[in-house]
């Protein structure tokens, strides 16, 4: 596995720039069952990107893949991660990661590689939607709430007229808050560029 980069943006990853290993994910897939041996593998666009290989044991399962860091030599990379279970309350266990890295031991769903696997926190990794602007964030809602009306994202596109079988209290309501992020998006781009409105110092 290699040229796991950080996309770090204004000096800090994040977390979307990063490979990630949910413990849930294997539990769904039946993969943390004491002696099962498997691959595991990362991809884009329908080709692997990476891979790893996973012995699942008691309480623990152990990672075994290569890794190289910007163009050096391959080092062979092999370490246990303890897994933990806390009771839920419809019956059941759910599965957690203990973090590996030294001096760490969160309970954690997720770990990132970069190079090693260990928890957010220990990657000081930061969640995408931190690096959102006002602008990015309004921009995203409308569209997100776009989508809902079947409309083409992009608020320049206009808008594309209620659904067929969507109630019309539904369609205001959506359409009212749709125009409430895509004013605020139009005016965070005004300001962003110095452009004034009437009535404004």
């Amino acid at each position: 596995m290699g040229g796991l980069g950080s996309g770090s943006r204004w000096g800090q990853s994040t977390t979307a720039h990063m490979r990630q290993l949910d413990i849930r994910q294997l539990q769904r897939d039946g993969l943390l069952k004491p002696g099962l041996a498997y691959g595991w593998n990362w991809s884009r666009d329908g080709e692997t990107t990476a891979s790893i290989n996973i012995l699942a044991g008691l309480n623990r399962i152990t990672l075994d893949y290569r890794y190289r860091n910007h163009g050096d030599e391959w080092r062979s990379m092999r370490y246990p991660i303890e897994v933990t279970w806390t009771a839920m309350h419809f019956g059941g266990a759910r599965p957690w990661f203990l973090c590996p890295a030294q001096g760490c031991g969160r309970r954690v769903a997720l770990l990132y590689c970069d190079g090693v696997f260990a928890c957010r926190r220990c990657h000081q990794l930061v969640y995408e939607s931190q690096r959102e602007t006002s602008i990015d964030r309004a921009s995203r809602r409308a569209n997100a709430l776009r989508t809902k009306l079947g409309w083409k994202l992009g608020i320049l596109n206009g808008e594309g007229g209620k659904p067929k079988g969507m109630h019309w209290r539904t369609f205001v309501q959506l359409r009212e808050n749709h125009d409430t992020h895509a004013s605020a998006m139009l005016l965070g781009i005004a300001r962003h560029c110095n452009i004034k409105f009437p009535g404004e110092d």
